[in-house]
């Protein structure tokens, strides 16, 4: 019983000391493009450029979206029960959270991309 614990141990270290020589030697280098080839490339001006847009119409209509449902919120409230207007008051407080949440984390995003991009 040990001697097949022995051999099996043998074959798994001999496996992993193959696939690190394998890992170590025969890589290959690869050098990055200089600074400037970087940031003038088409995946990173276009990256940047999408950034911008999403969060600028993100900061337009996170609030119109937001406004058409405290509105239609508003309404129904209007025709609730005493027991159901208490639901749609949660629903319209959850409303203008998650729309002061998408104007302040879309402009965080465009100030960071502002910055950094």
């Amino acid at each position: 019983m040990k001697i097949n614990i022995i051999k099996s141990i043998k074959r798994k270290s001999l496996s992993v000391l193959i696939a690190l020589q394998v890992l170590f030697f025969n890589g290959t280098v690869a050098m990055a493009a200089p600074s400037n080839d970087v940031q003038s490339s088409k995946l990173v001006t276009g990256t940047e450029a999408l950034l911008n847009d999403v969060t600028t119409w993100l900061m337009i209509i996170a609030p119109v979206v937001g406004g058409l449902l405290i509105i239609y919120f508003f309404i129904r409230r209007s025709g609730a029960d005493e027991q159901d207007q208490k639901r749609w008051n949660n629903r319209i407080t959850t409303a203008i959270v998650s729309v002061i949440g998408a104007v302040l984390g879309s402009a965080i995003i465009n100030l960071i991309v502002g910055y950094y991009l």
